[in-house]
């Protein structure tokens, strides 16, 4: 078995002019994970390599992969993914993985960044205050989930209910009003977030109805799913998968 002609193309398009080091020490697998990943699994849908890429990045992030994230950071640019939208992916991933592991991640991505030239800071894209980051926060809420979100910051048991305050200001008001994403593709990266990171499957089948709200429809996410699934496996991909079918169920319950 050698690697296919596709899979050394993709490969080169992603690191041009770069040669694993594992060619010579595993040889047997590379072949196998080359030709699966670059070529078997890329083929397998009609998903855009840009989407593609930005989906691998918010996966890497979720899965705490920091040294594979580098690597991609050169090949998500190299098809065509902005700088602005790799460090929104990064400032993104705080609301839903937190700075303790995000912070090795947006260190990585300066260091890519600047290694490539880029200068630091980058424009910014914060469309908020302080003044009116709780009310525009609300409205992506509304916005991407439905009415019964109007009020929903100030639901829940008195002892805890700031953090739901907190979900509409910080991680609405603050994040997703960004300039650099739009809501479909934020969604998008959410779901990958917390696919990869397991354990939050019911806030996973929840942004999976966000996302076919947002016009990522199963279709869709099935494909996100399958170009992820090299990079964090079967287990995780399949909760995913069945997360999506219990969204699609409740969507269509409601048409």
């Amino acid at each position: 078995m050698e690697i296919t002609d596709y899979s050394n193309k993709y490969h080169e398009r992603m690191f041009p002019g770069y040669k694993s080091k594992l060619l010579e020490t595993d040889p047997e697998f590379i072949e196998r994970f080359d030709n699966f990943a670059f070529d078997e699994v890329v083929n397998s849908d009609d998903l855009d390599d840009r989407t593609r890429m930005l989906a691998i990045l918010a996966t890497l992030i979720g899965a705490q992969c920091v040294n594979e994230y580098k690597a991609m950071v050169k090949a998500a640019m190299n098809f065509g993914v902005t700088p602005i939208e790799i460090k929104e992916v990064v400032y993104q991933a705080v609301a839903y993985l937190g700075i303790g592991r995000v912070f090795d991640f947006l260190q990585a991505t300066n260091e890519v960044l600047s290694d490539q030239g880029i200068k630091l800071p980058l424009e910014g894209q914060a469309t908020t205050t302080t003044e009116n980051r709780l009310k525009k926060g609300i409205q992506a809420q509304v916005d991407i989930f439905g009415t019964q979100m109007a009020e929903f910051y100030k639901s829940g048991p008195v002892e805890s209910r700031h953090i739901n305050h907190w979900l509409a200001d910080n991680c609405f008001g603050d994040y997703y009003t960004r300039s650099g994403l739009d809501y479909k593709t934020r969604e998008m990266i959410t779901f990958c977030f917390l696919s990869a990171q397991g354990g939050c499957e019911p806030q996973l089948t929840s942004h999976a109805v966000g996302n076919m709200r947002m016009g990522n429809d199963k279709a869709f996410l099935i494909k996100i799913i399958s170009q992820c699934l090299p990079y964090i496996g079967y287990p995780r991909s399949l909760n995913a998968l069945r997360c999506v079918n219990e969204a699609a169920n409740q969507v269509e319950k409601t048409k």
